[in-house]
C-alpha cells in the first residue's frame, strides 16, 4: 500500500507544479487588466473620448483572449476512437508472439482494415504499447498526459495542456487574441510611455505602471509575433510541430508535404469551411483525427487501392485516397474540383441527356 500511497502523493504533486505556469500567466493577465483599466484609461488619460474608445476595444480584444485561451486549456485532447485499440483476442495474440516480425504480422493485419498509412522509421506499423492501440496517421503519445492525442501538434505547459486536433484551432486563435492584445497595450501606451520620459506624468503610482505595462507588453509583442508566424507557416503546410521536426513516414518512405492539400484546403481543415466560425472559439475543425486525405504520395500496396484512379481536371498527377473519407473531409476534397468517378458519371449523364453541353464543355 505504501508504494501505491507515495505514487498517488507524487502524481498529486505533479499535477499542481503543471499549473505554476498557467498561474504566471493568469497573474500577468490581472496586474495587466488593472495596470492598464485603472492606471492608464481611469486615472491618466484626461480625454473621455479617447477613454471610452480604449476601453470598449480593450475590453472586446480581453474577452476574446481570455475565452480562447480558456478554451485551449480546457478542452480535452481527442484519443483514437476504439477501432483503433486491439481487441481482446489480439493482445493475448500479441503477448504470446516473442518474435518481432511475428508481432508485426499480426499489427499489419489488424490495420488492413484501418485508415493507416504512416509507418515508423524501420517502415513497422506505429503501435503504442502503453495505450495497447495502433496509432492513426499523426496521433502520438504524450508522456506528460499518459494518453495517445490525436494529431498532436506539442505539449504546451503555459495552457497545462496537449495542444491537438481537438483544440488546435483554439491554441491559433489564442496565439492571434493575445499577440492582438499586446500589441493594442503597446501602441495605446505609447504616447503616456513618451510623456513619463519627459516627465510630463502626474507623479504618482500609476507612471510605474504605464512604464512596466509598455515593457511586458513589448516583448510579449515579439515572442507571440515569432510563434504566430511559425503555427501560421505549419497551418499553411498542414503540418504539425513533431511533423516539422520529423517528417512522417509513408509507405514510398518519408514525405513531409504528404498531408498537405494546397493552401485553402490546408485552412480549411483546421478552421472549417463556414468562414463565420473562423474568429470564435467553438470547435469547426474538419475530420473526426483519426483519418486524413493525403497529398499526391506513393500509397502502401497492402492497403486497399481507391476504385478510381481519377486525376484533377486531367493532371497528369493524380492524388488517391483509397480509404473512406468522413463526410466533413469529402466536402474539403470535392469543395473546388471533382475527385471521384461518380462525379464523372454524373457529367457524362448529364451530357447523355444534354448533347450540347457536352460539345460546350470540350470546347
Amino acid at each position: 500500500m505504501a508504494p501505491t500511497g507515495s505514487r498517488t502523493i507524487r502524481n498529486g504533486c505533479e499535477r499542481v507544479l503543471y499549473w505554476i505556469p498557467v498561474l504566471f500567466i493568469v497573474l500577468i493577465v490581472a496586474w495587466s487588466y488593472y495596470a492598464y483599466v485603472l492606471q492608464l484609461c481611469v486615472d491618466s488619460i484626461e480625454d473621455t473620448k479617447e477613454k471610452v474608445v480604449y476601453l470598449l476595444v480593450y475590453h472586446l480584444i480581453f474577452i476574446m483572449f481570455i475565452w480562447t485561451y480558456w478554451q485551449t486549456i480546457f478542452t480535452k485532447p481527442m484519443t483514437p476512437l476504439k477501432e483503433f485499440h486491439l481487441s481482446h483476442a489480439d493482445k493475448e495474440l500479441l503477448q504470446r508472439e516473442d518474435r518481432e516480425e511475428s508481432q508485426q504480422e499480426i499489427l499489419r493485419r489488424i490495420a488492413k482494415d484501418l485508415p493507416i498509412y504512416t509507418r515508423t522509421n524501420s517502415g513497422a506499423i506505429r503501435f503504442c504499447e502503453r495505450c495497447q492501440l495502433l496509432k492513426p496517421d499523426r496521433s502520438h503519445h504524450c508522456s506528460v498526459c499518459d494518453k495517445c492525442v490525436l494529431k498532436m501538434d506539442h505539449h504546451c505547459p503555459w495552457v497545462n495542456n496537449c495542444v491537438g486536433f481537438s483544440n488546435y484551432k483554439f491554441f491559433m486563435q489564442f496565439l492571434a487574441y493575445s499577440l492582438l492584445y499586446c500589441l493594442f497595450i503597446t501602441a495605446t501606451d505609447f504616447q503616456y510611455f513618451i510623456k513619463f520620459w519627459m516627465n510630463k506624468l502626474p507623479d504618482t503610482q500609476a507612471k510605474f505602471h504605464i512604464l512596466f505595462l509598455f515593457f511586458s507588453a513589448s516583448m510579449f509583442s515579439v515572442s507571440l509575433a515569432a510563434l504566430f508566424i511559425y503555427h501560421c507557416w505549419l497551418v499553411c503546410k498542414n503540418r504539425s510541430t513533431l511533423e516539422a521536426v520529423r517528417s512522417p513516414v509513408f509507405g514510398h518512405g518519408t514525405d513531409k508535404n504528404g498531408f498537405s492539400l494546397g493552401f485553402s484546403k490546408n485552412l480549411l481543415q483546421v478552421f472549417g469551411d463556414e468562414s463565420k466560425y473562423w474568429p470564435v472559439p467553438v470547435f469547426s475543425s474538419l475530420g473526426d483525427g483519426c483519418s486524413f486525405p493525403t497529398g499526391p504520395v506513393n500509397l502502401d500496396p497492402e492497403q486497399p487501392s481507391s476504385p478510381s484512379g481519377s486525376s484533377l481536371n486531367g493532371a497528369t498527377e493524380a492524388r488517391h485516397y483509397p480509404k473512406p473519407l468522413r463526410e466533413s473531409q469529402s466536402r474539403l476534397l470535392i469543395s473546388a474540383h471533382s475527385w471521384s468517378e461518380r462525379d464523372n458519371a454524373t457529367d457524362k449523364d448529364r451530357g447523355a441527356s444534354n448533347p450540347g453541353m457536352v460539345m460546350e464543355n470540350e470546347a
